[in-house]
């Protein structure tokens, strides 16, 4: 796949876009909830931790499973890529989503902290789960990748201001290389290449 040239898209990929945030939601979450654990809170460290927990789960099981439907319908459709499209480095995708999001992410981390006056931790672990949502749906993602032995891209120019929302109404259509392109394995994470003996 060339990396340049005259007509070119540059892409994102797709699973990369969908994960950027999970550990930054993860870490925050974690975060608010271990100093919220020693807040009283409202109603108390046991009942906040129980609902917090209720919460985690909730929240991973929805950010993982919305829009599937429209993954799925996007990811049938995709065009292969050509030849002069840029495929764009993992780093620079989750750099771009996380300075798209830092306020977002530092407005989230406050109210899931400031929650913890009322119930002690539950914010935080809701927060967790978003995290752990979005790593879930990428995780999906990915199995998907492999199945179909082609990795899923987006035009960069048709996410969000904040480089997010990988299945947004801008988004038309997926581009689709080969298993082996860019520098993300299936489901986004960082490809692990052999080491040189």
């Amino acid at each position: 796949m060339a990396r340049g040239g005259r007509g070119g898209q540059g892409l994102a990929r797709v699973a990369v876009v969908m994960r950027a945030g999970a550990a930054p939601l993860w870490w925050l979450g974690v975060f608010a909830a271990g100093i919220g654990v020693f807040l009283p809170g409202m109603t108390g460290r046991r009942i906040g931790v129980m609902g917090g927990a209720a919460l985690f789960i909730v929240g991973a099981a929805v950010v993982a499973c919305t829009r599937r439907r429209r993954y799925t319908a996007l990811a049938g459709a995709a065009a292969r890529a050509g030849k002069h499209d840029v495929l764009q480095d993992r780093a620079v995708t989750v750099r771009n989503w996380r300075r798209g999001h830092r306020w977002w992410l530092l407005l989230a981390f406050v109210v899931a902290l400031g929650s913890s006056l009322a119930v002690p931790a539950a914010g935080g672990m809701l927060l967790a789960g978003t995290g752990t949502g979005l790593r879930l749906k990428a995780a999906w993602l990915g199995r998907r990748e492999r199945s179909g032995d082609a990795l899923l891209w987006v035009r960069v120019d048709w996410l969000d201001r904040r480089a997010g929302r990988p299945a947004g109404k801008a988004v038309r259509a997926y581009r689709g290389t080969g298993i082996a392109a860019g520098d993300a394995a299936p489901g986004g994470s960082r490809r692990h290449t052999a080491a040189l003996v």
